[in-house]
């Protein structure tokens, strides 16, 4: 796995957590989530593409 690749992984991670805890402290965002997922759905583009 490339560094960009284990950022990307890292960034998405501490999006969710990050994510979570505004839908915990202030109630659930729908534009907050879209865009995790939005994130998600690239980073697993990165993995998918990576070369081996």
């Amino acid at each position: 796995m490339s560094g960009s690749t284990k950022t990307m992984g890292y960034l998405t991670v501490g999006a969710l957590v990050a994510v979570t805890a505004y839908t915990v402290a202030l109630g659930s965002s729908g534009w907050l989530w879209f865009g995790w997922v939005v994130l998600g759905m690239c980073t697993l583009g990165m993995l998918a593409t990576q070369d081996t």
